[in-house]
């Protein structure tokens, strides 16, 4: 497996990240940057795109979905409930949601997925090996913002306490939607929103 960091357009400059199986099936997380970008790297890869995995439905972090899946006819993933077709939820539709716990397994890439709403009612984070991609839900330390339309800050901090719950490893990267990297081990211990939900306290 191969794996890219995609800097999305700006002015949100969102994390998107596109991994390359072993037999040349690419997948996009959260699709924010330009088409061009992932074609350009699937094409230097001889790669082709079969799915893109939306974390949530935000407009920052879906802005090339459409197009994506209509150039390489990938299979969409959205839930169901960040289809608004709205401002802030612009897709009106997906080809699938994601089963609590299940796993998408493409080639030697399994991943786990995990709902996770608060910052958006759809929210999920994924886990590929060491990759965990927690989209606007968890970032290093911080939390995504529950005051835009569809948040809940009571979601959210019951979602920080399920993951870390988690059978994730201590050493995965935590790959936000947004900002710096980091591992989960070290959101455990330093992030002051996972560590005041586990004790189930007010934020």
């Amino acid at each position: 497996m191969k794996a890219y960091h995609v800097v999305g357009q700006a002015p949100m400059y969102t994390n998107t990240f596109l991994l390359i199986s072993e037999a040349g099936h690419g997948v996009v997380i959260d699709p924010a940057a330009a088409a061009a970008d992932y074609g350009q790297l699937l094409r230097k890869e001889g790669a082709s795109l079969t799915h893109i995995f939306c974390t949530h439905g935000h407009f920052d972090h879906v802005g090339s979905a459409a197009e994506l899946k209509e150039e390489w006819n990938a299979k969409l993933w959205c839930e169901a409930a960040d289809l608004e077709g709205g401002q802030f939820y612009p897709l009106t539709q997906a080809d699938s949601g994601y089963q609590e716990g299940g796993v998408i397994q493409v080639d030697e890439m399994s991943f786990t997925v995990w709902h996770t709403p608060g910052h958006t009612p759809g929210s999920v984070c994924l886990l590929c090996g060491e990759y965990l991609f927690t989209g606007d839900t968890l970032f290093a330390g911080s939390v995504g913002r529950t005051d835009l339309p569809g948040g809940s800050t009571r979601q959210l901090s019951d979602s920080l306490r399920k993951l870390a719950g988690l059978p994730i490893p201590p050493t995965a990267q935590v790959l936000p939607g947004h900002g710096d990297l980091s591992t989960f081990g070290e959101e455990l211990k330093n992030n002051w929103y996972i560590r005041k939900s586990v004790s189930r306290q007010d934020w």
